[in-house]
């Protein structure tokens, strides 16, 4: 398990740094009128430049995705519930996930600004996670069903 952990870990570096990017070419073109806005305007002001800002939102797209990928050992815990690994599961990707949205001010510094940005993030969470159950049913569909023919 915990080789898994690591290896997941490693390939989840460049994952995170990959998905992170391209959500910023889906935001610059949603709100950058026509431009490439690699971060928000805050997190350039706070670093001093852009480079620096896009680097430590790099690092920090990169850690998502090493704690989202090294974690999804959870759903191959069979001796666990849906309901714990699930539970488990959004437990250590909301404490990744949300200093992460905190320092690269992908959030407003305010209270609302958090609750707004963890009720999106448990939106996604749930479509998600209700498109993975749906595929997992269908697998398991379609595997019983190669069992049946061949009996």
């Amino acid at each position: 398990m915990k080789r898994k952990i690591i290896l997941r870990g490693a390939l989840g570096f460049p994952f995170g740094i990959s998905i992170g990017y391209f959500i910023t070419i889906l935001t610059s073109l949603i709100w950058a009128n026509g431009y490439y806005s690699p971060c928000v305007p805050e997190l350039i002001s706070i670093m001093g430049n852009e480079i620096n800002a896009v680097i430590l939102q790099t690092l920090l797209c990169g850690l998502l995705g090493i704690g989202c990928a090294a974690s999804s050992v959870i759903w191959e815990i069979e001796s666990w519930s849906i309901v714990k690994q699930t539970g488990i599961y959004f437990g250590i990707i909301s404490v990744i996930m949300m200093p992460i949205a905190y320092f690269t001010y992908w959030m407003e510094h305010s209270i609302m600004g958090f609750l707004s940005y963890f009720g999106i993030f448990i939106l996604i969470f749930i479509i998600i996670w209700i498109i993975q159950f749906i595929i997992g049913k269908h697998t398991v569909k379609k595997m019983n069903s190669n069992l049946y023919k061949t009996k």
